[in-house]
């Protein structure tokens, strides 16, 4: 492999990250022919999520950066939880993210038969034995961290094992009568070395073997051998696998000749975010039990309802950056997500005008039937987007919020008597309040000043509150659905004796409103990201039909991450 002229470049000043500096050090070394190698190997078993985006980002973006290569693997040894529809998910979130494993797509499935004929001569070697204890009693008997345990097979003769374990192939057991073990240390301080199982009988059919295998190998077994299989040079997890080390090492040991090349297993720590959850037994409840509307609910933290309310790749990438790699559990502030999908978008979108609680204005000296076209810019951060045209009528739609009958002081924004800005528009004045009979404000009636236009005044009189508004008849209706954090906890496990962390559920995690759009929108397709001015960064969601647009809040317009960290 090449070796990336940075690495040698003693003027860069550029910081690493712990995984990197080991990555580094082992190119310049000349470690692996200088290879670098990368994996992800999910488990076809769920939807992925954020911190399954940071670790793709993590082995995806080093093997780019450094000119090496990137696998997908499935972790495919668990046939009663797994389906295709996971993992064509799985692929889509990874195409979506950017990562490009070329032709290496693989499945530990693809090695069952050389991971069977590596335990068959493990236990010729006599490393591995047939247990017929159950899964408790192997449990029971696995000792404490300080008192030895044992297995009543662990002497078994080695041809009683290998006939034993063929015939467990062949389907002659039942689930859970028997296992395979590997024969390592039962007074290891490290539990996982006590003879762990090694393959386990499952009648399942799998979804790409059929009914082909009735045995399946475990992760631990599976995981090492994988890697070397595929010629993987560093084999990133989280820190959960650290103590699973020294297993790996072991069954590469028995496997590995001299001069072989040898995968490096490196932890880091796993992503933690407040006001979620990310355990798959926990995101699985929440669509099961209908908490959620499936697994791209936009309030989910899944890679898909992340996309589906409209988080770019480049977003997710900010946040990963800012969160680093660690070697120590921490919890991320959700704000920090928020952060990173907001600077990403207000370079990127365009800013439009949408009223999401609107009240109807009527400005009474406004000429009737009437439409005016005004110029109104599409990004300040980005001339290059130009300018578009806004419909300005008699009638108009501006926030119930930004009206006061009754306002306080330093209340800026329209009441009877006050003049205010309309964006890319003009001055208005409110002059009549209209209420229904329940005393609901029904009708504002405002004049405006004709010598305004733009939201200046030939006078050079100041108004300090600006308004966004639509035109009442050529806007677009539209539904509009506010997304809030999921959970009102920030650990959502913390909960009342007797109850669990559903019992944390954020009642206002989604509000639906019915409001109006300006025209622009109308030829927007599904997914397109806009800033609604003063409100927020908003996306079309794929419910959207022809006669009823629908938009996912994304977040506020509120940076409220950084204001808390100053």
């Amino acid at each position: 492999m090449e070796i990336d002229n940075n690495i040698n470049n003693e003027e860069k000043k550029e910081s690493y990250n712990f995984i990197e500096e080991i990555v580094r050090n082992d190119i310049k070394e000349g470690k692996n022919n200088g290879r670098l190698h990368t994996r992800f190997p999910p488990e076809p078993n769920g939807y992925l999520h954020i911190g399954h985006a940071k670790a793709i980002l993590l082995s995806y973006g080093l093997a780019s950066k450094y000119k090496g290569k990137f696998n997908l693997r499935f972790d495919d040894t668990n046939p009663e939880a797994e389906d295709t529809e996971y993992v064509d998910s799985i692929k889509e979130d990874l195409r979506w993210l950017g990562a490009d494993w070329e032709d290496r797509e693989f499945f530990a499935s693809d090695y069952f038969e050389k991971l069977y004929d590596w335990a068959t001569m493990l236990i010729k070697e006599g490393k591995a034995y047939v247990c017929e204890q159950t899964p408790e009693q192997v449990s029971a008997n696995r000792g404490t961290p300080t008192v030895p345990g044992n297995s009543p097979f662990r002497d078994r003769p080695i041809e009683e094992s290998l006939d034993l374990f063929q015939k467990m192939r062949n389907g002659d057991f039942p689930d859970n009568s028997m296992t395979l073990r590997a024969k390592i240390d039962m007074s290891s301080p490290n539990m996982h070395m006590r003879d762990p199982i090694m393959y386990r009988i499952k009648h399942v059919h799998h979804h790409r073997t059929g009914n082909k295998w009735c045995i399946y190998p475990t992760y631990d077994w599976t995981h090492g051998q994988s890697d070397f299989i595929e010629g993987i040079t560093h084999s990133l997890c989280t820190l959960e696998f650290e103590n699973h080390r020294p297993l790996y090492e072991w069954c590469l040991d028995q496997l590995l000749k001299p001069g072989d090349y040898r995968p490096r297993q490196i932890e880091f720590a796993r992503l933690n975010l407040n006001y979620t959850v990310m355990s798959k037994r926990k995101l699985l409840r929440l669509v099961k039990e209908n908490h959620v509307n499936g697994w791209d609910d936009p309030r989910m933290p899944t890679i898909t309802g992340l996309r589906r309310r409209g988080f770019t790749p480049d977003a997710l990438k900010i946040f990963a950056e800012k969160v680093g790699i660690a070697k120590r559990e921490n919890i991320i502030d959700f704000g920090l997500l928020e952060y990173a999908v907001r600077d990403d978008l207000n370079k990127k979108v365009m800013r439009i005008m949408g009223v999401i609680d609107p009240v109807k204005v009527v400005i009474t000296n406004f000429q009737e039937n009437h439409v005016e076209n005004l110029e109104a810019v599409n990004n300040p951060e980005d001339e290059s987007m130009g300018t578009r045209t806004v419909p300005f009528t008699k009638e108009i739609y501006i926030e119930r919020g930004d009206f006061m009958e009754n306002p306080p002081k330093k209340f800026f924004r329209l009441s009877p008597g006050l003049e205010v800005r309309l964006r890319y528009a003009y001055f208005i004045t409110c002059t009549d309040v209209i209420k229904d009979e329940t005393g609901e404000i029904v009708e504002i009636h405002c004049t405006y000043d004709p010598e305004s236009k733009g939201g200046k005044s030939p006078d050079g009189r100041k108004v300090k509150g600006t308004l966004h508004w639509v035109s009442a008849s050529e806007s677009i209706p539209a539904e509009i659905r506010l997304y809030d954090r999921l959970f009102v906890n920030e650990n959502p496990d913390e909960a009342e004796e007797g109850k669990d962390f559903l019992s944390n559920l954020n009642p206002d995690s989604l509000i639906i409103k019915k409001g109006f759009i300006e025209p622009s929108v109308k030829k927007a397709n599904i997914l397109n990201k806009f800033q609604f001015e003063r409100l927020g960064y908003f996306c079309i969601d794929k419910d959207t039909t022809e006669n009823n647009m629908v938009f996912n809040r994304t977040v506020t317009l509120k940076d409220s991450w950084s204001k808390s960290n100053k």
